[in-house]
């Protein structure tokens, strides 16, 4: 890799660590091309992206950022796994490390917030933004469907007294 090279990287690696929501860093020692490809492709679907970097130029980008916190993890076969939304990078990379052993998950930062692996952990067991936004929209909603049941309620009860006083009056 040429001076250009590494320093577009240091600069790219530098905007996500700014811009980011919550990044995570796994060893990957051990794992197959085709067990990364299904970890990236995992990884997009929910929104977030993984990024396999040298350490030292991580270490250069994470300077004067948030979440530098995480430099003391940067040893070894490092990945970095990062997203927007807070719970999409870490819930991805913790279901993956069950199913796969290889993936081992060493720590992160939310914000300027450090994380330890049970940080990590706790913080993928937390609903998404989408499923929160569900429920939300659910509480909202249930109201408003218990309101329009009450209120035709006593019309119902109404029909099925006429009905029987009917029943009764043919009978």
């Amino acid at each position: 890799m040429d001076k250009a090279a590494k320093t577009e990287l240091v600069s790219t690696l530098n905007g996500v660590f700014t811009s980011t929501g919550v990044v995570v860093v796994a060893h990957y020692a051990g794992l197959t091309v085709a067990d990364m490809q299904k970890l990236r492709s995992q990884m997009k679907q929910a929104g977030a992206s993984v990024k396999v970097a040298k350490n030292r130029l991580a270490k250069i980008a994470l300077e004067g950022t948030d979440v530098a916190s995480i430099a003391p993890l940067l040893k070894g076969p490092t990945l970095l796994a990062y997203s927007s939304d807070p719970i999409a990078a870490p819930k991805v990379a913790v279901e993956f490390a069950k199913a796969n052993d290889k993936l081992v998950i060493l720590g992160g930062a939310m914000g300027a917030t450090a994380l330890n692996a049970n940080s990590v952990k706790a913080l993928a067991s937390l609903p998404s933004l989408d499923e929160l936004r569900a429920k939300l929209v659910g509480l909202v909603q249930a109201p408003a469907t218990k309101i329009a049941q009450l209120a035709n309620a006593p019309a119902g009860k109404l029909a099925r007294v006429f009905g029987a006083y009917a029943k009764r009056d043919a009978a």
